[in-house]
């Protein structure tokens, strides 16, 4: 499966637009971690347990997105675009989504 950010794929010839595919999930870290990341929000440098956590909602998310559009019959992802928003304190929900396509 191709997965782009742009309108087109380069070399590729799109025939057909099946439509909008997308994937989510809503990521929590555990008590444990939440206290670690508090006390280094606290002295500053990376939130390594969140960028963790973000990193593993996007993998989920994008092989949701990936199941529906193979549902579809897809050969192809173009403008795939990803976005968040947090749910609560410690929470975030990954949404990736993007047009569902049939190369020639």
């Amino acid at each position: 499966m191709i997965l782009v950010n742009t309108d087109f794929i380069a070399g590729k010839e799109i025939d057909q637009t099946l439509g909008l595919v997308k994937g989510s999930t809503i990521r929590a870290k555990h008590l444990g971690k939440d206290i670690v990341a508090g006390f280094r929000h606290m002295v500053g440098g990376e939130l390594k347990e969140y960028s963790e956590m973000i990193e593993e909602a996007r993998q989920i998310a994008i092989d949701r997105m990936v199941e529906e559009a193979k549902q579809l019959g897809t050969d192809a992802v173009i403008n795939v675009r990803f976005s968040t928003t947090s749910v609560m304190q410690g929470a975030a929900e990954v949404l990736v989504y993007g047009t569902a396509v049939k190369l020639k």
